[in-house]
């Protein structure tokens, strides 16, 4: 069973920066596609970012396109999610997912397992 753990959530106003990262447990980490998705109060599940197993390849939902950036190192077997400029229709609890494919995928089906999530927030 992988298991995928969140961190780097928290509170940042209007404008700042966070740094989110996901830890994996499987050794097959390198071969893999991982994306990140969101979810605010009363909303469906979103699409963030996705990277390709080797991480040459990334795509992004239109509202974060210049904002964030997705990465991996696959040494560390960890995905990370630069959040730049950041608002208040930010906030959402975060969540990393994978599947066992090497190619991206932007729609939560796509995915074969995820995280617990982590809090971001952002103040205005």
């Amino acid at each position: 069973q992988v298991q995928l753990v969140e961190s780097g959530g928290g509170l940042v106003q209007a404008g700042g920066s966070l740094r989110l990262s996901c830890a994996a447990s499987e050794r097959t980490f390198s071969r893999y596609a991982r994306g990140w998705f969101r979810q605010a109060p009363g909303t469906e599940r979103e699409f963030v970012a996705a990277i390709n197993d080797i991480g040459d390849r990334t795509t992004y939902a239109d509202s974060v396109k210049g904002r964030f950036t997705i990465s991996r190192d696959n040494a560390k077997n960890t995905v990370y999610l630069q959040m730049n400029t950041l608002k208040p229709e930010d906030t959402a609890v975060y969540y990393c997912a994978g599947r066992y494919w090497r190619g991206l995928g932007v729609q939560g089906s796509e995915y074969d397992y995820w995280g617990q999530g982590t809090q971001v927030t952002v103040s205005s």
